[in-house]
């Protein structure tokens, strides 16, 4: 189980060796985040060492396409043969040679620890170059705290204000409409619209049971205020059926009350997509809409313009991995305005009575919603990462298409040696279509939640499987995921949930189960390749032979 090889013959230059990092204007970023893709396909028609064709989203393959211009990506030797196979059976592949380069310039270091890091759901992996330019551009600026006047100060605020365009150009999303406040990450988003939102006796607050806890948390403003709170129930597979939502946000809405209706964009644990479409028929009836896109930003694109939802939580360590601790609320202007904080902090207002009750606000809209000093060290990577990630993501879900198949189709074969039986099940939502083109967006997510098992179908605990999965240097998850509704219809304890009470612990829920509550998931990302995938399937022939099992579980039992 080598990891993938470096190219001996020459060092490869990444595609983007240096990224400047200037405190752009919005005018400017406007012009970047347009052109980032002709950009990056001029630098591979200019040909030298990393010479390739432009793909185009109207470009689709064929089984010889590229073969004789692409970089010669190479697998581990036990690979190479499956890799050759993989190609004939997906050559679309093919179109996605640049993530192979960058695979090569910016997480070379994946290949020299021989990890297999399969937990993009978890966190982005960062790329080298956005490190290593954000480190340089600290070293040579200096940078205050924004809120003062000084010139040190004025730059970070340059650069607060170029990462608030860049968020909007990303996403589509008109400066004039929107703004962008700067959080901790999509929890610290979620929480500021749950606590500021004017839920009412008569209010209704309407969400997916596949959530995050993040997304089920503001239930708690919402009662605490005397609002409903309705759950619109899961499929089989997680997410939900439009009719349904649509008859609950019907039967649920108030015609004198504000009520909230919290869509997740991709389920974090069921792979499951809800169809952006039940956004309009929600915001027909009156409802404010708040989509959590955590999951959904990393791999898919957005459009505000197209989906002008009130408001958008996002963390940007998910989507290209650098930096942690910064995320951001995407909100219209005109439902900020409509938000009340229960408190305020330093940097919110602008004058405040002591003693007294008098609190005068930032005269700044998004400033009344930023609590104390925004991660001001960190913004300027935010720039530079979405202008990175934008050169990568039309390719980036034709590459997942193809792994993901492949994927599924190759662990949905896995027997035990013994008896023949299959050595796990898959849970989550599986992909119906198979991308073909560059720019195509997949019906589900990246993800693969699964259970292995043991010869006779038992389930293996997932504890075990961590540890196996760690000796064998493969990075997973096991759990739930911060996401009980997602799991318990993917394991069928939703009788269970339904019987808890005040006070119980998860190891008394998980006696009545019956076994450890929680998945393997696996999830993949901007930096994954074939070699990635091969990994975690012979990961899986590991488990289902004799041999290594017990060999595995031997030595996990001799630990505890």
């Amino acid at each position: 189980m080598g990891a993938v090889s470096s190219i001996p013959q020459q060092q490869r230059s990444p595609l983007f060796p240096r990224i400047s990092l200037p405190c752009t204007s919005a005018e400017y970023l406007d012009t970047t985040f347009e052109q980032s893709q002709e950009t990056l396909n001029e630098k591979i028609r200019s040909g030298g060492e990393n010479r390739q064709p432009s793909p185009t989203p109207q470009l689709s393959a064929t089984p010889h396409l590229f073969s004789s211009y692409a970089p010669q990506y190479t697998v581990s030797g036990d690979a190479s043969g499956a890799y050759q196979e993989f190609l004939k059976a997906f050559p679309e592949y093919l179109l996605t040679w640049t993530l192979d380069t960058l695979r090569r310039s910016d997480y070379r270091r994946l290949d020299t620890a021989g990890e297999t890091y399969v937990d993009y759901m978890g966190g982005a992996i960062y790329p080298a170059s956005l490190v290593r330019v954000h480190t340089e551009f600290l070293e040579r600026s200096v940078l205050g705290n924004t809120h003062s006047i000084s010139n040190s100060s004025k730059l970070s605020l340059e650069c607060a204000n170029g990462a608030r365009a860049a968020v909007l150009s990303f996403f589509r999303a008109s400066s004039e409409e929107y703004t962008v406040v700067f959080t901790a990450n999509a929890t610290g988003a979620l929480k500021l619209v749950g606590e500021s939102y004017p839920f009412a006796g008569d209010s209704s607050y309407v969400l997916s049971a596949d959530s995050h806890n993040s997304v089920h948390g503001i239930r708690e403003f919402a009662r605490h205020r005397g609002a409903r709170v309705c759950y619109i129930p899961p499929t089989a597979t997680g997410g939900f059926e439009p009719e349904i939502a649509q008859n609950i946000l019907r039967d649920s809405r108030s015609p004198s009350a504000p009520c909230l209706f919290a869509l997740t964009g991709q389920s974090n644990i069921t792979n499951t997509k809800n169809s952006l479409s039940i956004i309009e028929y929600a915001k027909s009836l009156g409802y404010h809409v708040l989509l959590d896109a955590a999951a959904l930003a990393a791999t898919s694109a957005i459009s505000l313009t197209e989906t002008p939802v009130d408001a958008m939580a996002v963390s940007f360590y998910k989507m290209f991995g650098f930096p942690t601790g910064v995320g951001a609320l995407v909100v219209k202007k005109s439902f900020l305005k409509q938000l009340k904080r229960p408190w305020f902090a330093g940097g919110t207002v602008d004058l405040v009575q002591v003693p007294g009750t008098i609190v005068t606000l930032s005269e700044v809209l998004h400033e009344q919603f930023e609590d104390g000093t925004i991660n001001y060290l960190s913004l300027p990577a935010v720039t530079e990462g979405l202008r990175f990630l934008s050169a990568y993501m039309p390719f980036l879900p034709l590459r997942l298409s193809s792994l993901m198949h492949y994927l599924v189709t190759s662990l949905s074969q896995s027997r035990h040696d013994t008896t023949g039986n299959p050595s796990l099940r898959i849970l989550s939502a599986t992909p119906s279509r198979r991308l073909k083109s560059a720019g195509d967006q997949s019906d589900t997510g990246s993800i693969v939640s699964l259970l292995f098992l043991s010869p006779t179908g038992d389930i293996l605990s997932n504890s075990f499987v961590d540890y196996a999965a760690a000796k064998n240097n493969i990075s997973l998850r096991t759990g739930c995921m911060c996401n009980p509704g997602g799991a318990a219809v993917m394991l069928n304890f939703q009788d269970e949930m339904c019987k808890l009470y005040e006070g119980a612990t998860l190891k008394e829920f998980e006696t009545a189960v019956g076994h450890q509550v929680g998945v393997v998931r696996i999830s993949l990302g901007l930096a994954s390749n074939f070699q990635d995938v091969w990994n975690v399937v012979r990961f899986a022939e590991l488990l289902a032979t004799q041999k290594t099992r017990e060999a595995l579980w031997d030595q996990y039992t001799s630990t505890d």
